[in-house]
């Protein structure tokens, strides 16, 4: 008899939708000089949260870790074929394909983000300006993927997945369940992404690598008008 457990801890499950916030909202004003700062702090925290994410993958719960949703290529084609079939094999934690999109959202953000600040620091040329336009566009491939396989996977399985990430529970036996939810770290990560934020468009700060907005020409000129 299945029950509801506790998979995804709160970590896990803050920087999923951190991230996909951050992304979404760099891609969007990736082609604007308007948005440029708000572009850059959206992939710096991009960046940010990958890294906690590596560190996670490592350290963190049964589910969160990398070892638990590292598929051999004939678990994942395994996995495929039982899609096509109907009869979608069981995951508590992340299924085969899902661990695909996962590894390569982790890999295009990150190329993303540093390539667009080494863009930003004048370090490259129109190859990395290139590499950056098309690791973008590949990670919204993936995402656009990710989204239509989950929500064929929840129809399949029956239980709903994007839901699971909000709530963190899902159905299995009661051994099967993380104890730990750790939710003050997931509070300590989007407290820091907040006043981040915060300090960089208020308070006249800048990440390193970065410059502060009354320091940058568009965001002086901007604030001028708005005076």
């Amino acid at each position: 008899m299945s029950n509801k457990i506790m998979v995804w801890d709160f970590p896990t499950r803050t920087f999923h939708w951190l991230l996909a916030l951050s992304f979404v909202g760099a891609f969007i004003t990736g082609d604007s000089e308007r948005y440029r700062d708000i572009h850059l702090l959206l992939g710096y925290t991009m960046i940010g949260l990958i890294g906690f994410r590596l560190i996670w993958g490592i350290v963190g719960t049964r589910y969160a870790r990398f070892n638990t949703f590292w598929f051999k290529p004939s678990a994942i084609a395994s996995y495929v074929r039982s899609m096509f079939q109907g009869k979608p094999q069981h995951y508590v934690g992340h299924n085969p394909a899902g661990s695909v999109a996962i590894f390569l959202l982790l890999g295009l953000g990150l190329l993303s983000g540093l390539s667009g600040l080494a863009i930003y620091n004048e370090i490259g040329g129109e190859w990395l300006e290139g590499l950056h336009e098309l690791s973008a566009n590949a990670m919204l491939a993936v995402v656009i993927v990710h989204i239509v396989g989950v929500f064929v996977s929840s129809f399949l399985h029956r239980e709903n997945l994007a839901r699971a990430m909000i709530t963190g529970t899902k159905s299995g036996g009661p051994a099967e369940g993380i104890q730990q939810r750790h939710a003050w770290l997931g509070l300590l990560l989007l407290a820091t992404v907040v006043v981040t934020a915060y300090a960089y468009l208020y308070k006249d700060w800048a990440p390193p690598g970065l410059t502060p907005l009354s320091q940058q020409p568009v965001a002086t000129e901007k604030r001028k008008h708005d005076d």
